[in-house]
């Protein structure tokens, strides 16, 4: 346990903001310790110009004569959706992202002046995209099945994403002669695999060598933290401790909503070192089941994951109040619930990007001992 905790007191010490130090008896936050973007674009030019895909099953790259080949496809096996080839012959500025997702991707990036039209999303969180839209260089335009057509066209996009999800008015932008890209990294079920589409919007900008950056550095912390995290386990194991059980959502409408056991969600359970009792659930999503068979297992579950938009601090008390029967859970009683709020954090935004800093608000719940001076960015336990 001592060689884990100095491994991970060495990755955070590496990820820390400029020249600022962290004494062991101050809080490490996600903010200060995991991103350090500028220190990371700034050895960019120390990377490979040349993409490489190692983890998304959406993106396949090929180099040739003619320019470099995206093969584009979406990463869900029900999906019907065809797939695209995109031939990238020379670098684009000017994008409109259809989903805080989308637009997280130029943020990793610190791209956010290439996106110069958005949807009017609910909660918007990025400061340089609101200035953006206060000087007029990124627009607003309209939502799905009510576009702004005329903003769409005075912003002069050279490539519009789109999401398999959504559809309304897509065929209306079509009409404007703008291309059209599916983007499907959302439907990634591997953590780095969805943060690795980071690499797609770095070939069509001209900036691969800050993109495999950044992966990289994403992915060091999230494999490390991983490692270590396995590494408990097993010393766990050799002793028959039991790993803490989780289960994820709750009553919407006509049932429980539950991730797949098959999910991005689901990995990051298993990867800091849970147990998900839906882990037998096929869906590589989310799934509604029937209240009383999801609550069965449940009750005994040692933790549990649920989201949200609220306005304010949502505490048990409004979570007992929407259904009495939560608050039999072992988790409710033992104030085991780690919720996230759209409404007051960028999760839609960052959090694709941000696998690392999910796993690890996750492991300081179910293992504080491996960081113990860490504060979660997203997933926190609840009052």
């Amino acid at each position: 346990m001592k060689r884990i905790l100095l491994i991970i007191v060495a990755i955070l010490s590496l990820a820390s903001c400029g020249n600022r130090t962290t004494s062991s008896d101050e809080a490490v936050s996600a903010d200060s310790l995991f991103r350090q973007q500028d220190s990371i674009l700034a050895k960019a030019s120390e990377y490979s110009d040349t993409i490489r895909i190692k983890y998304a099953k959406g993106l396949r790259v090929e180099y040739k004569d003619d320019g470099v080949h995206v093969h584009i496809s979406n990463p869900d096996p029900s999906s019907h959706t065809a797939p695209m080839e995109l031939v990238v012959k020379e670098a684009k500025s000017r994008f409109v992202c259809m989903t805080a997702l989308q637009m997280g991707n130029f943020v990793a990036l610190g791209l956010e002046d290439k996106v110069i039209g958005i949807t009017s999303l609910r909660h918007l969180f990025n400061p340089l995209i609101k200035q953006q839209i206060k000087d007029g260089t990124t627009v607003k335009i309209g939502k799905e099945g009510n576009f702004d057509l005329e903003a769409v066209i005075a912003s002069r996009p050279d490539y519009i994403f789109v999401s398999a999800s959504k559809h309304g008015g897509y065929e209306t932008l079509k009409d404007c002669g703008i291309p059209l890209i599916p983007h499907h990294g959302y439907k990634e079920t591997d953590p780095l695999g969805q943060a690795e589409w980071i690499k797609f919007i770095g070939l069509l900008t001209g900036e691969t060598r800050r993109a495999n950056a950044v992966f990289a550095d994403i992915e060091n912390k999230y494999n490390t933290l991983k490692a270590e995290v396995a590494e408990l386990m097993a010393e766990n194991a050799k002793t028959k401790a039991k790993n803490p059980t989780i289960v994820s959502g709750r009553q919407i409408r006509d049932g429980w909503y539950v991730m797949g056991g098959n999910s991005y969600m689901a990995q990051i359970f298993k990867d800091a070192g849970a147990d998900y009792i839906m882990k037998d659930k096929e869906e590589t999503g989310g799934v509604t089941l029937d209240f009383e068979s999801v609550y069965a297992k449940a009750v005994g579950a040692d933790f549990w994951q649920i989201d949200g938009s609220f306005d304010g601090e949502f505490s048990l008390n409004d979570l007992e109040a929407e259904d009495s029967r939560y608050a039999d859970l072992k988790a409710f009683k033992d104030k085991h619930v780690l919720f996230c709020n759209f409404a007051s954090t960028p999760y839609r935004e960052l959090s694709p990007v941000e696998p690392h800093i999910l796993l690890a608000d996750f492991v300081k719940a179910f293992h504080p001992e491996v960081l113990p001076h860490y504060q979660p960015k997203y997933y926190k336990l609840m009052k």
